[in-house]
C-alpha cells in the first residue's frame, strides 16, 4: 500500500508537522471533553498511551513487552460498553483524519516554499536539455503531448463529501496559521475557527445512510473540477509555459492541451444496472451545464478587466456589428404585453455590455486563484434538485429549470426504486408556456430596483469594444445554459443555432479575437492574464468539462447480437466461430442500411443496451469519449461494438433528418485477465489486418488505436507479480502489432489506488513502462479516494499535473531501458510461473481459504458502507472469482495483511535464488526500471503490513481449524520480506523512503487500537447481526483504518 501522496513525497518538516498534529489533537481533546466528558477523554488517552508504548517497545526490539502491552490494550477494549466503543471508534477515526490533513498540508507547504522541486517542468526540461535533447525537439514534444486523466466512480472513497469539505476548511486554516504576520487576536480567532470545524466534524454523522446513485457520483466528480481543477489547470499551464519559454525560447501555444480529463461517472455500466441510457444522457448534459455556468463566471470577470478602448479593426467591426444587431432586434419587437417584457429585456441587455455589478473574484488578480487561504468554498448550484438544495419558499410558483424537482426525479428514476412518488406531470405545451412566462417575468425584473438602475451604464460612442464582444459571449452562454436546462427537463427546445454555443471552436473564436487584438495593440501583458487563462480552460475542458466514456462487458454485446440474428432468422451469433462472426460483422459494417429493424421486440437488458447506443449517437464524440469493452478477448468484440454504434447512428440520423453530432466514439478493448492479456497482441493484429477496420481507424480516428489494460482483475486472477509481468509483455506486444501496420497506439491504464490493483506513485509507474509504449500519449484512470487525494486541493492538483507531464515527457524522449540480458526475461518467467502457481493454489485451490477469508476480514460487512452505486459482485456467488477486485483488496487492507499485493512473490523469489540467480536479481533491480519499481512497490506494501495485528484478527475471529492457514500465510509474509530485502540490498523495509516510514509510525498509536476495536466489534456483531449500533461502530472503524492506511481498495 502506498500513501496517496507518494507522488509528491518531498521531505516535509517533521517538527512543524508534529506541532500541527499536537495542535489538532489538543483541540479535538477539548471538543471531546465538552461533548462527551472528562472520563471519556481519559479513557482515550489511556488507550493511546498503551498503544504508543507497545509501538516503542517493538521498535526497540522488545517483542515480549510489546505483546504484553497489546494484550492489555485488547483486554481493556473487550470490556467496553457498546456506547463507549462507538465513541472511541469515532474519536480515533477523527484523530487519524486530522493527522492526514496535517500531512497533506505540509507536503503542499513544501512544494510551495521549495526553491527547487524534483520532477517539476523546470527540473526535467533542464535535465533533458543538458542530456542532449534540442530545444526544438523539446518544444515540439511538449506541445503535442496528449495525456488524459480519467476520473472514475470506483467505490473506494470512504469519506462523505460533507466531511471532505470540512477537512478542506481545516487545511485552509492550517495554511493561514503558517503566516508570520498574524497578531495575537488573529491567532485567537484562528483557534476558534478550528474548534468550530472540529466540533462540526464530531457532530456530523460519518456514515452514508443511503447508497449513492450514479448521478450522485458524477456530481462529486464535477465538484472536484469546480473546486480544484478549474483553478489548477491555468496555473499549471502558466508554470509549464514559463519553463518551456526559459529552456526553448518559446512559450506553450495558447490552445495546446498537454492534459485533458475524462470521466466514467455515469458511463460505466459494467456490472452496474443502475447506470442506464437516461443516466448517461443526463450526466452528460449536466456536465455541459456546469461547464457553461463556470464560463459565465469567468466572462463576467473578464468584462470588468478589459475596460480599454484601443483594439484592432477586426474587433471594432465585430463590436459595431453586435450593437447594430441588438438595435435591429429591438426595433423588430411588437407591443403586446409579453413582447413589452421582451423589449424591456432587450434594452437591458443592450445596456449590459458594461457589467452591472462586481462578479465574485473580479477584484483579485487571476494568479491568486490557487491560493486557498480562505475557507469559503463556492458550491455550484446545479439545475433543479440535482443540487439537493431546498427550493426557496418565496420563489414564484412557476416551474423553473433551475429549481424543479422534476429534474431530480428524471435523473434518478432509473436508479432509485425507493424515491418518493412523482408529482403529476404538466403537459409539455402548458409547461413550456409557464416556463416562458416565468422567464420573461424574471428577466423583466433585472435592474428594476433603483440601486441597480444607478449601476446600469448608458450606451455612448466610446463604449469599450471588448465589453461589447464579451457581453455578446455571455448572452450566448446564458442562452446555452437555458437550452441545457430545457433538455434536462425534457421540454421543447427550439432555439436558433446561431444564438447558443455547440462546440469549443465557437466559444474560442471571439476569445481568440480579443487576445489577438490586445497583442496587436501592444497590450500583450493584459492578453496573457485572465483572458489567456480562460482560453486555456476552454481548450482543456471544452464544452463538457470531462468527456464521458461508456463501458460495458463484452458478453452484453454478444447477447444483443444474439437477439438480432435470431429475430432475422440468421441463427445464434454467439454460437458461431470467430471467423464467421468477423465475416458477418465486416459485411454489415460495409453496408449502408440499418441492421436492427425498428419493430424488433427484445428483452429489457438488450433494449437498454440498444438505447445506450442511441444516446451515444445523439450525443456524439463532442460529449462522449471512448466506448470501453471490458473482458475483451477477440477481434469480434470490437467489431460488434462498431456495428451497433454504426447502426444506431444510421437510425438516429434518419429520424432527425440531419447527421449525428460529432464523430463515432473510439472503441477500446480492455484486456484484464491473464489469458486475455497474453492474447492482446494477436487480437490487435487480427483487427488491423481487416481492411475495413484499418481504413476506419485511419479515416475517423487519425490513425490512432487505443487499447486498455486492466490491473485489478489480472492481479486478483494471478497475483500481483504475475499480473505486472503479463501487463508489461502485453503492452510490448500491442505496441509491436500497431507498429507493424503503421498505426499509432495510446495505452489506457486502468490503475487502482492500491498496489494490489496496480496503484502506486504515478511517476514511478509511467517511468517503468516498456520502451515505446508511452510516445507522447497516455490515458490513465484515477479512482475513488485517489481523486480527492491527488486533485482535491488546487496545489496538489498542480503538482500532480506536472508529475504526469514530466513523466510522460521523459518516457517519450528518454524511454526506460529494456532488460539488458535476455536471461533476465527467463528469470522473470520463472518467478512469474512459480508465484502464480502458488498464489492460485492458496486462493482458488485451498478449500479452506474462502472460509478463512470471510472469517478473518470484514469483507461481508463492507457492503453496508454505501460508498458506491454498483454491486460488489459481478454475479450472485460467494466465490472469489465473481468478487470485484476492490472489496477483495479493501478487506485485506483493513486487517493490515494486504495479502493480494505480495502473496506468491516470496515463493517466486526464493525459488530463483535457490537456483543461483540472486546476483541476476540484484543486477535487474539496479538496471531495469520495471523490475526496480515492482520490487519497490512490494517493499512499500510490506512496510504497512503488521503481523501482530493480523494474528489478533485470527485469534479472536477465525475458527480453531483454520488458524493454521493464517500462521502459514504470516510465515510467507516474512519470507517475502526476507527475499525482497535480498534483492533490493536494503537492511530494513522502507530504508529508501524514511519519510514514509516515519509517517507510518506516527499513525500507529491511533491505528493499532482501531484495529483491535474492529476485531472486538466484529466478534460481537457476528453474534448479534441485527444490532445496528454495532454495525455503525464497525463501519466507523473501517473509515478510521482507511484514514490511517491512507488507502482503501
Amino acid at each position: 500500500m502506498t500513501d496517496t501522496t507518494d507522488d509528491i513525497a518531498e521531505e516535509i518538516s517533521f517538527q512543524a508537522f508534529e506541532d500541527d498534529c499536537r495542535l489538532l489533537g489538543s483541540l479535538l481533546n477539548d471538543v471531546l471533553h465538552r461533548e462527551v466528558g472528562l472520563k471519556f477523554v481519559e479513557n482515550v488517552d489511556r488507550k493511546r498511551i498503551l498503544a504508543q508504548s507497545a509501538v516503542n517497545m517493538r521498535l526497540a526490539g522488545m517483542e515480549d513487552m510489546a505483546e504484553l502491552l497489546e494484550k492489555q490494550l485488547a483486554s481493556d477494549i473487550s470490556k467496553m460498553t457498546l456506547e463507549e466503543a462507538l465513541s472511541l471508534a469515532r474519536a480515533f477515526s477523527h484523530y487519524l483524519n486530522l493527522m492526514g490533513i496535517a500531512e497533506t498540508h505540509h507536503r503542499v507547504r513544501k512544494t510551495s516554499t521549495a526553491d527547487h522541486l524534483s520532477k517539476s517542468c523546470h527540473d526535467i526540461f533542464g535535465k533533458l536539455i543538458q542530456s542532449g535533447v534540442s530545444p526544438e525537439e523539446l518544444y515540439d514534444t511538449v506541445s503535442k503531448q496528449e495525456v488524459e486523466i480519467v476520473l472514475t466512480a470506483h467505490p473506494t472513497q470512504i469519506n462523505r463529501r460533507t466531511l471532505q469539505y470540512k477537512h478542506i476548511r481545516i487545511a485552509h486554516l492550517l495554511e493561514f496559521n503558517d503566516r508570520t504576520d498574524l497578531i495575537y487576536e488573529d491567532k485567537e480567532m484562528l483557534i476558534e475557527d478550528l474548534v468550530r470545524e472540529i466540533t462540526a466534524l464530531w457532530q456530523t454523522d460519518e456514515l452514508r445512510r443511503h447508497r449513492p446513485t450514479p448521478v450522485d457520483e458524477a456530481r462529486a466528480g464535477l465538484h472536484i473540477v469546480e473546486q480544484s481543477l478549474w483553478k489548477a489547470v491555468p496555473h499549471y499551464l502558466r508554470r509549464l509555459s514559463t519553463a518551456l519559454k526559459k529552456h526553448t525560447g518559446r512559450p506553450l501555444p495558447l490552445t495546446s492541451t498537454p492534459i485533458k480529463f475524462g470521466s466514467w461517472m455515469g458511463g460505466d455500466r459494467d456490472g452496474n444496472p443502475n447506470v442506464t441510457s437516461k443516466v448517461t444522457r443526463d450526466v452528460s448534459l449536466l456536465s455541459r451545464w456546469m461547464a457553461i455556468d463556470l464560463y459565465i463566471r469567468e466572462v463576467d470577470n473578464l468584462r470588468f478587466e478589459l475596460s480599454m478602448n484601443r483594439c484592432s479593426d477586426k474587433l471594432a467591426n465585430l463590436a459595431n456589428e453586435i450593437l447594430l444587431n441588438e438595435s435591429a432586434s429591438e426595433d423588430w419587437e411588437s407591443e403586446s404585453w409579453i413582447q413589452q417584457y421582451k423589449r424591456s429585456n432587450k434594452m437591458y441587455k443592450q445596456a449590459s455590455t458594461l457589467p452591472a455589478q462586481l462578479p465574485v473574484g473580479a477584484d483579485l488578480p487571476s494568479c491568486t486563484e490557487c491560493s486557498d487561504a480562505e475557507s469559503k468554498y463556492h458550491m455550484v448550484e446545479f439545475p433543479g434538485n440535482l443540487s439537493r438544495q431546498n427550493m426557496n419558499a418565496s420563489a414564484p410558483m412557476l416551474p423553473s429549470p433551475r429549481h424543479s424537482s422534476r429534474i431530480d426525479r428524471a435523473v434518478t428514476s432509473d436508479t432509485n426504486s425507493h424515491s418518493a412518488p412523482a408529482a403529476p406531470k404538466i403537459p409539455k405545451s402548458a409547461s413550456g408556456q409557464l416556463l416562458a412566462q416565468q422567464k420573461l417575468f424574471a428577466e423583466s425584473q433585472v435592474g428594476r430596483f433603483s440601486f441597480h438602475k444607478l449601476l446600469e451604464p448608458s450606451l455612448h460612442p466610446g463604449i469599450a469594444p471588448y465589453r461589447v464582444v464579451l457581453g455578446n459571449v455571455k448572452d450566448k452562454l446564458v442562452k446555452t445554459r437555458r437550452r441545457l436546462e430545457l433538455l434536462l427537463e425534457d421540454l421543447p427546445c427550439e432555439q436558433d443555432p446561431m444564438e447558443y454555443y455547440e462546440t469549443t471552436d465557437q466559444l474560442l473564436e471571439p476569445l481568440l479575437l480579443c487576445y489577438e487584438s490586445l497583442q496587436s495593440c501592444g497590450s500583450g501583458i493584459l492578453a496573457d492574464g485572465r483572458l489567456a487563462d480562460l482560453i486555456r480552460r476552454v481548450s482543456t475542458f471544452g464544452m463538457v468539462l470531462m468527456k464521458l466514456d461508456l463501458r460495458q462487458e463484452s458478453g452484453r454485446h454478444s447477447d444483443t447480437l444474439d437477439a438480432i440474428t435470431k429475430y432475422l432468422d440468421m441463427g445464434v451469433y454467439s454460437e458461431w466461430d470467430e471467423e464467421k462472426k468477423l465475416d458477418f460483422l465486416t459485411r454489415e459494417l460495409k453496408g449502408k442500411r440499418p441492421l436492427v429493424p425498428p419493430s424488433i421486440e427484445v428483452a429489457a437488458e438488450v433494449k437498454e443496451l440498444l438505447d445506450t447506443f442511441r444516446v451515444a449517437a445523439e450525443l456524439g464524440s463532442n460529449s462522449l469519449g471512448a466506448y470501453v469493452i471490458s473482458m475483451a478477448s477477440n477481434a469480434s468484440d470490437v467489431l460488434a461494438v462498431e456495428l451497433l454504434q454504426k447502426d444506431a447512428r444510421l437510425s438516429v440520423s434518419g429520424e432527425l433528418g440531419i447527421p449525428c453530432p460529432g464523430g463515432t466514439l473510439r472503441v477500446v478493448p480492455l484486456f484484464e485477465t491473464v489469458k486475455d492479456l497474453r492474447g492482446a497482441g494477436a487480437v490487435i493484429r487480427k483487427l488491423l489486418s481487416i481492411d475495413w477496420y484499418r481504413q476506419h481507424i485511419t479515416k475517423n480516428h487519425n490513425g490512432h488505436q487505443e487499447v486498455m489494460v486492466g490491473y485489478s482483475d489480472s492481479g486478483k486472477d494471478a497475483g500481483r507479480f504475475t499480473a505486472a509481468w503479463e501487463l508489461y509483455k502485453a503492452q510490448e506486444d500491442v505496441v509491436s502489432a500497431c507498429n507493424d501496420y503503421g498505426i499509432k497506439v495510446t495505452l489506457f491504464h486502468g490503475r487502482g489506488g492500491s498496489i494490489g490493483r496496480g496503484g502506486g506513485p504515478t511517476y514511478l509507474a509511467i517511468q517503468s513502462q516498456p520502451p515505446g509504449s508511452v510516445m507522447g500519449t497516455l490515458r490513465s484512470t484515477e479512482q475513488g479516494e485517489m481523486v480527492q487525494a491527488k486533485f482535491g486541493l488546487p496545489q496538489t492538483a498542480i503538482r500532480q499535473l506536472e508529475v504526469y507531464t514530466t513523466a510522460v515527457l521523459l518516457s517519450t524522449l528518454r524511454p526506460p531501458q529494456p532488460p539488458r540480458d535476455e536471461n533476465w526475461r527467463k528469470v522473470m518467467e520463472e518467478i512469474s510461473e512459480t508465484s502464480c502457481r502458488h498464489y492460485r493454489s492458496v486462493v482458488y485451490e485451498n478449500p479452506e481459504f474462502l472460509a478463512y477469508f470471510h472469517e478473518a476480514t470484514p469483507q461481508a460487512e463492507l457492503g453496508f458502507l454505501n460508498i458506491g452505486s454498483r454491486p460488489s459482485r459481478r454475479k450472485a456467488s460467494i466465490g472469489i472469482g465473481h468478487l470485484r477486485a476492490i472489496p477483495w483488496v479493501f478487506a485485506w487492507t483493513q486487517t493490515r495483511f494486504v495479502l493480494p499485493a505480495w502473496l506468491g512473490i516470496g515463493e517466486g523469489l526464493s525459488s530463483v535464488c535457490a537456483k543461483g540467480h540472486q546476483q541476476d536479481l540484484q543486477d535487474m533491480y539496479r538496471e531495469w526500471p520495471f523490475f526496480q519499481s515492482t520490487i519497490d512497490l512490494i517493499e512499500m506494501v510490506l512496510a504497512k503490513a503488521d503481523i501482530p495485528i493480523t494474528k489478533h484478527y485470527d485469534e479472536v475471529l477465525v475458527s480453531d481449524g483454520r488458524r493454521a492457514l493464517g500462521e502459514k500465510l504470516r510465515a510467507e509474509l516474512l519470507t517475502t520480506e526476507k527475499f525482497v530485502l535480498v534483492v533490493s540490498g536494503h537492511e530494513r523495509l522502507s530504508e529508501n523512503n524514511k519519510s514514509l516510514k516515519r509517517l507510518i509510525e506516527s499513525r500507529l498509536p491511533y491505528l493499532n487500537p482501531m484495529n483491535m476495536l474492529q476485531v472486538e466489534i466484529l466478534r460481537r456483531l457476528r453474534q448479534d447481526e441485527d444490532n445496528n449500533k454495532l454495525r455503525d461502530a464497525l463501519l466507523i472503524t473501517i473509515n478510521g483504518i482507511a484514514a490511517g492506511m491512507r488507502n482503501t481498495g
